[in-house]
């Protein structure tokens, strides 16, 4: 084996499957910067986030464990919640660290921070003090960036463990798109700069990375909310101003891409692209409609579902020296399978309590012939911490709605809804068709495994393990009673 790969990671936030035009050929917005990726490298059809929603999934992303494994049943954390990753886990960052890796993250965490505070009001933050349990506790020797959603306070960058400037101003985004939180904001910081600062930042680190093995955990604070394209993208995608962001993206990988050419790294760089879930309903899904563009393509709901259009999301994976330029891998995988992945090509086996539910693609990716495919069924968890469960064509959905934001949402299903959904994805992509009814020993079948995954600890073979605690546990698991 030659010298380790770099690893670029990046994590667009809320960017649906249907947004990019080399996965969906009625997308009104053109990617030509992905469309590139994707024509020199893999493009993955059946990729999935485990959550429909950002926390979650950036948990699964760095520990390879299922987001619904961690303290966090439901929901989403915010700007000031503690730091969610137990002490002492093995992240992907930590991994990397020990094999001798610099590594860095920069843009939104989103996986809380323990902040000092001043009294019990978590808000009542002392912002001279250095803050615990972020990024550089979990296996990264830089971080830059900002502590959650874009939309959430508060309104500092964060270097390392310390904020660059403390908040003088209160700030709120009134617009429809360009909404924000009312909350502290520091002089320096101007939310449309947000996204170019940081990319600029990904770029230096590319520059001054010299001979060393990097990886670059570059998660977006776009195209999610504020959605602030800059000047030169406005009207630019022919649909709205979410389309618009979408390009400042699809830019944005365009100058990494560009940067590791210019710096001779291009060849043994991994660059990964994908999103933490599917598509808001921010990006006003009827107005882009009208343009005839559905972030979601032909799946059925967005971000926060159980449906795919909450969990399938682009995925794209470039490595010259290793993956077949315009490749296609129809298998499902999931984000969860990065820590597993990334020790396969290192050469090294995963702790026993590590990455539990992870599980290597580096086969796919090298075009190997198997004999069948190496995930046995995927989990997904919707905002509202409904369950479901993929394997193979058939997909059984633990909720009588959609678990989250689009309809019927929870609480507001029909009175005879079946508590449980089935589908078959090979006849019905759409999830329109519920055949749970006629498939009682799939049911049966899916929801044993199911508990099996949950009761162990893990999906992958082991020693049986404990999920973290939380008191919202029961309310999500009442298929096991």
């Amino acid at each position: 084996m030659g010298a380790k790969p770099n690893i670029v990671y990046i994590l667009a936030d809320d960017m649906g499957y249907g947004d990019l035009s080399c996965l969906n050929e009625q997308s009104k917005i053109r990617t030509e910067h992905l469309d590139q990726m994707a024509a020199s490298g893999m493009v993955f059809t059946d990729g999935h986030s485990s959550s429909a929603v950002c926390t979650p999934s950036r948990y699964s992303i760095l520990t390879g464990r299922y987001n619904w494994r961690s303290s966090l049943k439901r929901g989403v954390l915010g700007g000031y919640s503690p730091s969610l990753i137990e002490k002492d886990r093995l992240t992907v960052a930590s991994l990397l660290q020990k094999a001798g890796y610099r590594t860095s993250c920069v843009g939104k965490w989103h996986l809380g921070l323990d902040w000092q505070t001043r009294s019990d009001d978590p808000t009542d933050v002392d912002y001279t003090r250095q803050i615990a349990n972020g990024p550089i506790t979990h296996g990264f020797d830089y971080f830059y960036g900002i502590s959650a959603s874009l939309d959430m306070p508060p309104y500092v960058y964060i270097e390392n463990d310390r904020i660059t400037a403390p908040p003088s101003r209160i700030t709120r985004g009134d617009d429809e798109m360009g909404w924000w939180r009312e909350g502290p904001t520091s002089e320096e910081f101007e939310h449309e700069e947000v996204l170019p600062r940081c990319t600029q930042k990904v770029l230096d680190t590319i520059g001054e990375a010299g001979n060393n093995p990097f990886f670059i955990y570059f998660p977006l604070p776009a195209p999610h909310t504020p959605i602030l394209p800059s000047p030169e993208f406005a009207g630019k995608s022919g649909t709205n101003a979410y389309g618009d962001f979408v390009l400042m993206c699809d830019d944005v990988v365009g100058q990494i891409i560009r940067k590791l050419e210019q710096c001779g790294l291009n060849d043994n760089t991994i660059v990964i692209f994908t999103s933490d879930n599917g598509c808001s309903p921010r990006a006003n899904y009827p107005e882009l409609a009208q343009f005839g563009h559905n972030p979601s393509h032909v799946f059925r709901g967005h971000k926060a579902d159980i449906y795919e259009g909450g969990h399938r999301v682009p995925l794209l994976v470039k490595w010259p020296e290793r993956i077949k330029s315009g490749s296609t891998m129809d298998q499902t995988v999931c984000l969860v399978d990065l820590i597993a992945t990334v020790a396969d090509i290192l050469g090294e086996t995963l702790p026993d309590d590590a990455g539990e539910d992870s599980i290597s693609n580096l086969p796919y990716w090298e075009g190997r012939q198997l004999p069948s495919t190496i995930r046995e069924a995927i989990v997904h968890h919707s905002i509202d911490g409904s369950f479901s469960i993929r394997k193979g064509d058939w997909k059984l959905e633990l909720c009588p709605g959609s678990g989250g934001w689009s309809d019927p949402k929870p609480g507001q299903e029909a009175a005879d809804s079946p508590t449980v959904q089935l589908y078959d994805l090979r006849q019905d992509i759409g999830e329109r068709v519920n055949v749970y009814g006629l498939h009682p020993e799939v049911v049966q079948e899916l929801t044993s495994l199911l508990t099996c995954y949950v009761l162990n600890g893990r999906s992958t073979p082991g020693t049986v393990r404990s999920n973290t605690g939380g008191a919202e546990w029961e309310q999500q698991l009442a298929w096991l009673k």
